[in-house]
């Protein structure tokens, strides 16, 4: 069974997460869209929506650090793993309030809005049930980990090994065996979220619009009155481009 959980069930949802959102792209583009509601209601979603994503980018950020960075690299720098620990479970409880939070207003918003409501789908109704199951047990392990007692239990010693060695095709099924049933049921919930992401809304996480930040800017030029004559006042900083050529 662990060989089946740890050795074969990741590439698995790898497959899933890679080779569907490959075919979601080339087979389904115009489904690609979160199905946008905020013409329905949008006083909850200017509230809720903020909160999630930018609490969830911070749980994002968190697990990849958790995860990717050995321990021996921050002991390296000075990190205590007793200071990693008292800063990340912080982070993380923050986070993850955040995030539960956000989420927890838009379930409200679209299950007591009416419109939004009926443009719900049993997909998305699935979808809210795993990832909300992900999040809460997240912060229950998070809040484990604080208990005086309790931080014996080191991650970073049998999940993160795991996890690295998946991405080298030497999957440390023994690690991961040796972490306790939490970490066992957070981490399959983990990966059914990433099994279901090009199958659900969560796909469009692929197409955040970051371009916005480095494209250039829009410039709006005003129509102004046109004499009769058809000549128009040069301003400075503006270069006509050929139209009183052919206007002539």
């Amino acid at each position: 069974m662990d060989v089946l959980l740890w050795g074969v069930l990741p590439y698995v949802t790898l497959l899933l997460l890679i080779g569907g959102t490959i075919w979601r792209y080339r087979y389904d583009k115009f489904g690609w869209t979160t199905r946008s509601s905020e013409l329905y209601e949008s006083r909850l979603l200017r509230i809720g929506s903020p909160i999630f994503h930018f609490g969830i980018l911070v749980v994002i950020v968190g697990h990849a650090m958790g995860l990717v960075i050995p321990e021996s690299w921050t002991e390296a720098i000075g990190v205590s793993e007793h200071l990693y620990h008292i800063v990340a479970a912080g982070f993380g409880l923050l986070a993850g309030v955040l995030t539960l939070g956000g989420l927890a207003i838009l379930i409200y918003r679209r299950r007591t809005s009416g419109p939004v409501f009926m443009a719900t789908t049993t997909n998305d109704k699935v979808m809210y049930v795993v990832l909300t199951a992900a999040l809460v047990l997240g912060v229950y392990i998070t809040l484990i980990g604080t208990v005086p007692g309790a931080t014996g239990v080191n991650y970073r010693e049998t999940v993160s090994p795991w996890f690295r060695s998946i991405f080298l095709l030497r999957p440390d099924i023994d690690a991961m065996s040796a972490a306790p049933a939490r970490f066992h049921i957070h981490v399959l919930v983990g990966m059914l979220v990433f099994a279901m992401v090009p199958f659900t809304r969560l796909v469009h996480a692929f197409t955040a619009p970051v371009h916005y930040l480095f494209r250039p800017y829009i410039v709006y030029r005003s129509r102004d009155a046109v004499p009769t004559d058809g000549s128009r006042p040069t301003r400075r900083g503006w270069a006509p481009v050929g139209t009183r050529d052919r206007q002539r």
